[in-house]
């Protein structure tokens, strides 16, 4: 076992600095530039905040798992429902198939080092689920409240695994993780799941609470990966600074796991590619 598999077993997440070129960081960047320049708003405005997401869950949202979507700030419509900026500083993520349906983010999300990690760590059955370009813009960029990933992708057994890599420096300012190590150890405290009839739910599994004691931030330089157990309870706190705190992930699940109907993110399992790269359909 190497050095990195055993921390990644530790302490829940490992931290890799300059794992990503700055050029392939920019590259994804103007890349969402592009993608947004082709969203025309209209009707309601899909929001994405993690605290609520039960509630404001909506077809758009339901149906995002094999498209490219977009998705608001909370605080980016004024009580008229105008956006307070342009449409782009106003978004808050754009998911949630970026790495299967555009080719700059699937070359990124399938670089050879992300072969070689994956193969390290023992997680060459792991299939690419989601992918996210997250925001945080300067000054709108939103809380992510205290969570683990395997709520919003659960299996049986446990399998998820998120890389997050920061496209742009992120501090303890603009809003970096917050992770505590060894987090992972504790059980799931809950599931985001798909509501019998319509809507999103969460189901309590665990009655433990979410505590911050512990918690260190998790400051990185643009290009760093950082890999996170589904199981790690992390978060971030809303960008105030004048710097923005742009972010790219993908979760993976084994594909030997049984992946449940409820999850709230669905698409067809045989369409659902691994780390090694595949022409796009």
């Amino acid at each position: 076992m190497t050095d990195r598999k055993k921390q990644f077993e530790r302490d829940g997440f490992l931290v890799l600095e300059n794992f990503q070129s700055a050029e392939a960081c920019d590259a994804l960047m103007h890349r969402a530039v592009a993608l947004a320049s082709t969203f025309q708003l209209k009707g309601p405005a899909s929001v994405f905040q993690t605290s609520e997401q039960a509630r404001t869950s909506d077809a758009y949202f339901l149906e995002s798992g094999d498209r490219i979507s977009f998705f608001f700030e909370k605080d980016a419509f004024d009580p008229e429902g105008n956006l307070k900026n342009d449409l782009y500083r106003s978004l808050n993520k754009i998911g949630h198939a970026l790495h299967d349906l555009d080719p700059v983010f699937h070359a990124f999300s399938r670089a050879p080092q992300m072969q070689d990690l994956v193969t390290e760590l023992g997680l060459t059955d792991h299939l690419l689920i989601q992918s996210m370009m997250i925001f945080k813009h300067a000054r709108i960029g939103g809380v992510v409240d205290i969570h683990q990933d395997a709520s919003f992708l659960y299996t049986e057994p446990h399998s998820c695994i998120g890389f997050w890599f920061a496209l742009e420096d992120a501090t303890i300012e603009n809003g970096c993780m917050w992770a505590k190590p060894g987090g992972h150890k504790t059980p799931l405290r809950n599931w985001f799941r798909r509501k019998e009839g319509a809507g999103t739910e969460f189901i309590t599994l665990n009655e433990m609470d979410y505590s911050t004691e512990g918690m260190i931030p998790l400051e990185v330089k643009k290009g760093a990966c950082i890999v996170l157990d589904g199981l790690l309870p992390h978060y971030s706190l809303p960008n105030t600074s004048g710097r923005s705190r742009q972010a790219y992930a993908i979760h993976t699940i084994d594909r030997n796991s049984v992946y449940p109907q409820q999850n709230w993110l669905q698409r067809d399992r045989a369409g659902v590619k691994g780390f090694f790269p595949e022409p796009i359909a």
